[in-house]
């Protein structure tokens, strides 16, 4: 068994689906072989309607666990031996409807649990000896509508537990019972119905068990019955030979055989002396069912049945009745059902009343109007189908006996006004169709006395709108049908009395709403046990259409949504915030083209969710659904041409994704799809093999899954390698600069920000200040005490200071760089502090590259106390690269502070001259602390 076959859930089929239940369903795919990619673990398969015309032994050896093979309507005209060889679990094979010709030895081998077997509509002519060997189990056989002219021994010799056996429309003329066997059998249904028999010859007991046999349509004239014992039939309980064309005597002969067990006879199509044969057959005493259809009857008098005293259910239905006398049915005093459907009534028929029936049919008749007393006294009575008839209007007392009444079917009887006949009777009723009427309007509790009513159907009539009360007494109502009506709007209070309802189909209305704004009454507030709810297919009558963001309040239990065909554009955020219990929501043919991002948070209890044709250009909205449990998406025929990876793994549930009629871009951009789609071991891809490219324009009409994405990926293993090794060397590299050239390449850093800074800012700079002064928050008393006092206040500088003149908010860096440039002298006031400090150091470092780039002495040091050359930054030694350096010592100053004061002023003072031709401020050559010998 190949590796696809081990998966253990659905996966991508090229022409079938595989469903949760193990069912693959491969219909109407026009395939001419038997599918190969089919999983082990399917249990039914379903190929009817497809071209296959050949069983080869090898098509069925990876599917070891069928239970049901459905081939029906294909072009089979051969199955090779040993083809079902490994079907040992199959209990059905349906072949109706194909080409075989002849049953084979060797056909059915492995077929060892086989129940059910249909060939129904082959060709077959012949069946070997053979055939039926390795099916002892069988239960039923159906060879209907075939060319077989004998039955043999074949049927049963192999299959001794067979029950039901099905050989109608044969080209059969005879019937010998040693034919078929010559022992007991299990049979309990034999059908030999439209096969002509000229003889029915029955001369041993091999019908012990035998219940039903079917002879009707078709038997020649002057058929041979012999039957040399009334007890080999003895278990016979129905018999039909309607149509039977034979004499009066040959049907007296058939009857009279069964008259000992046969509890259903069905005349149909007899037309030769029906009285005799009614009166023959109702000598029986133990008849219960009797049909007499389809006979031409137009009057019914008392004779005629006058002898079925113990009829149970009769059927007089597609006869040409007109009349019935009103004692035709008193003899019938067991009667239950009377069926006298489609035939040329005007009127209830009087008689029924005399009646004791539980179910009446007058279905498909020609009655116009329902007086009172049409039903009087019919107590019993609790099923009535009184439906297509052209009744107009009922009457307010027509129902008034039916207090036991439990269904009424009232459909397509062009009733335009109920006038109040359920405002006070029929207070059993649970079932009332008014289906395809001309309803308008309901008034204030048309069915208020319908307290125990569950299903109320209203489809197909002309309902504009209900007025509050309308279901006024409708308290067990629990399926409301309003299907295809002309509503418009709900009102307020409307079907706030259905407090029971669980199933309510409000589709193919004309609901309109022009805004997603709440609505002050939304009309399902009051429905809270509601869990199906069909408001599809609402009529367009403008071009936006929406439904209020609250049009749902209230439906805190419902479990299936369709909003389907509604031409929505937009869908609110918050429609779904009072469903959370969710399980199914239909929201196909819409025109929504983008879904809000939060849309389905409220309803994380989703398993199935339909969104197809709806011009959808993303499926990026599912990223923020969290809809976990969902198992089934269907978004087929939409616009957007990629799937991204995100959106697939935000579904950890799905076991069904139906993307069928999109169209797709077959580029590096679904290269991980394309692979998902193919290595996919828990969700099915419905018709991916059909999917095809829309760009690039090369590839176009191409199949999605023909694409080679390989150079779309690269090899995992190298990338690690390389990744690896790369790391490794780069923490060396890091390690060493860090130990030996950390401070030069931080100063190479900086000097780097500054150059960036000086190019994009020295054509528009402009210095606001005379000096910005760089000094460590421990020297701020000096700075503030000794340096802000001369500077400022007695020789009139102007000083930019950090904490001062920064501009709150923006980046340090930025600040620094804007303050350098933005001065025409730095002053930076060092200390130890200073050097140990990362801004001071950053501060510097920009002065300097100031100082480099401008080649002109824009830079100040004071030095506020003596540090040795050792403990000097290396962004400080490159300072003495320079020719000479303009510097300032504090702590030599003590004698003479004025002349401290006096050359600060004159650096200051001095404009910004090339380097080398600044002013000595002091007499010494180098930074303080160095001895003049260093």
């Amino acid at each position: 068994m190949n590796e696809q076959n081990q998966r253990s859930t659905c996966y991508t089929l090229k022409n079938c689906r595989v469903t949760q239940n193990g069912q693959a369903n491969c219909q109407d795919k026009k395939m001419k072989v038997f599918p190969k990619d089919i999983p082990a673990r399917v249990t039914i398969i379903e190929l009817s309607r497809n071209n296959i015309s050949t069983l080869n032994k090898t098509d069925l050896k990876n599917v070891p666990n069928l239970l049901r093979l459905d081939l029906t309507r294909n072009r089979i005209s051969k199955i090779e031996s040993s083809t079902f060889v490994v079907q040992i679990s199959l209990k059905m094979l349906i072949l109706n409807n194909n080409r075989l010709c002849k049953l084979q030895e060797g056909m059915f081998d492995g077929l060892v649990n086989l129940i059910e077997l249909r060939l129904t509509s082959n060709q077959i002519q012949t069946v070997e000896p053979a055939s039926f060997k390795s099916l002892s189990k069988l239960r039923m056989l159906d060879l209907g509508h075939n060319k077989l002219r004998h039955l043999t021994s074949f049927f049963l010799q192999h299959t001794p537990h067979l029950q039901n056996l099905y050989i109608p429309a044969n080209k059969i003329s005879t019937f010998h019972s040693w034919e078929l066997s010559n022992k007991s059998t299990e049979l309990v249904i034999l059908d030999l119905s439209q096969n002509e028999l000229m003889f029915f010859r029955l001369t041993a007991g091999i019908f012990p068990k035998l219940k039903t046999l079917h002879l009707e349509d078709g038997i020649n004239n002057g058929i041979v019955w012999e039957v040399n014992d009334t007890a080999h039939l003895r278990s016979v309980v129905k018999l039909d030979i309607s149509g039977v064309r034979s004499s009066l005597h040959g049907l007296q002969e058939v009857l009279e055989t069964f008259n000992s067990s046969l509890r259903n006879l069905q005349l149909n199509h007899i037309n030769n002396s029906l009285q005799v044969l009614i009166n023959v057959s109702c000598k029986n005493p133990k008849l219960r069912i009797f049909g007499i259809r389809n006979n031409s009857i137009k009057v019914i008098t008392s004779d005629l049945l006058h002898l079925c005293t113990n009829l149970r259910i009769l059927d007089l239905g597609t006869n040409e009745i007109t009349d019935i006398s009103d004692n035709s049915f008193q003899s019938l005093r067991k009667l239950t059902t009377l069926i006298m459907k489609s035939n040329c009534l005007t009127s209830v028929p009087n008689a029924v009343r005399k009646t004791q029936i539980v179910k009446l049919d007058l279905s498909c008749n020609n009655i116009n109007v329902l007086a009172c007393d049409d039903f009087a006294n019919m107590l019993h009575l609790r099923v009535l189908y009184i439906y297509n008839n052209p009744l107009l209007a009922l009457n307010d007392c027509v129902f008034k006996d039916l207090i036991n009444l439990n269904t009424l079917m009232l459909q397509n009887s062009s009733i335009n006004q109920l006038n109040g006949a359920f405002r006070e009777y029929t207070p059993n009723l649970k079932t009332l169709s008014l289906i395809n009427n001309t309803l308008t309007v309901l008034d204030h509790g048309e069915f208020k006395a319908l307290n125990s009513l569950q299903t109320l159907s209203l489809k197909g009539n002309k309902l504009q709108q209900f007025k509050d009360g309308t279901f006024f007494g409708l308290s067990s109502l629990t399926h409301l049908d309003l299907e295809s009506n002309e509503i418009i709007e709900i009102t307020n209070g409307a079907l706030g009395d259905l407090k029971a309802l669980k199933i309510l189909n409000l589709g193919s209305n004309r609901i309109k709403y022009a805004s997603v704004e709440p609505i002050l009454y939304p009309p399902f507030a009051e429905l809270s046990q509601l869990d199906t709810l069909d408001i599809s297919s609402q009529s367009r009558t403008h071009k936006r259409l929406s439904f209020p963001q609250n049009f749902l309040q209230g439906l805190t239990n419902l479990s299936i949504l369709y909003i389907h065909g509604n031409h929505l554009t937009f869908v609110h955020p918050n429609t779904f915030n009072n469903t959370p219990n969710l399980n199914v929501l239909i929201m196909s043919n819409n025109l929504i083209r983008d879904i809000p991002d939060n849309l389905f948070s409220p309803i994380q209890k989703l398993k199935s969710l339909y969104i197809s044709r709806t011009y959808l250009r993303s499926l990026d909205f599912l990223l923020h659904a969290n809809l976990t449990e969902l198992e089934l998406l269907q978004v087929g025929y939409n616009t957007f041409s990629v799937i991204r990876k995100p959106v697939m793994l935000s579904l950890p549930a799905l076991t069904d994704l139906d993307m069928h009629g999109n169209t797709f871009t077959c580029n590096c951009d679904n290269a991980w799809f394309l692979q998902w789609v193919n290595a996919s071991e828990k969700t099915q891809v419905f018709d991916a093999y059909n999917f095809e490219c829309s760009y690039p324009p090369n590839l176009k009409g191409r199949k999605l899954l023909q694409i080679d994405v390989r150079s779309c990926t690269v090899d995992t293993d190298f990338i690690c390698y390389i990744s690896t090794a790369c790391a490794v060397i780069m923490t060396l590299a890091v390690s060493f600069t860090h130990h030996f050239l950390q401070w030069h390449l931080v100063y190479a850093y900086y000097l780097m920000l500054a150059f960036l800074y000086n190019s994009k800012n020295k054509d528009k700079r402009a210095h606001q200040y005379d000096a910005f002064v760089s000094y460590n928050a421990n020297d701020e008393g000096w700075v503030l005490g000794e340096l802000l006092p001369k500077l400022e206040d007695e020789q009139g500088w102007r000083l930019c200071l950090h904490h001062r003149d920064f501009q709150p908010g923006k980046p340090i860096m930025e600040n620094i760089t804007d303050a350098i440039y933005g001065s025409r002298k730095t002053i930076c006031v060092v200390s130890r502090d200073y050097l140990e400090s990362e801004w001071c150091s950053r501060e510097i470092q920009v002065a300097s590259f100031r100082l480099f780039d401008e080649q002109k002495d824009v830079l100040i040091l004071v030095f506020l106390e003596d540090i040795p050359m050792q403990q000097l930054s290396p962004y400080y030694r490159m300072r003495r690269l320079l020719k000479r350096q303009t510097y300032l010592s504090w702590s030599r100053a003590d004698a003479h502070p004025d002349l401290f004061w006096e050359k600060l002023r004159q650096a200051l003072e001095t404009q910004e001259h090339p380097m080398g031709e600044h002013i000595l401020l002091t007499v010494e050559d180098g930074p303080p602390g160095e001895r003049p010998d260093q």
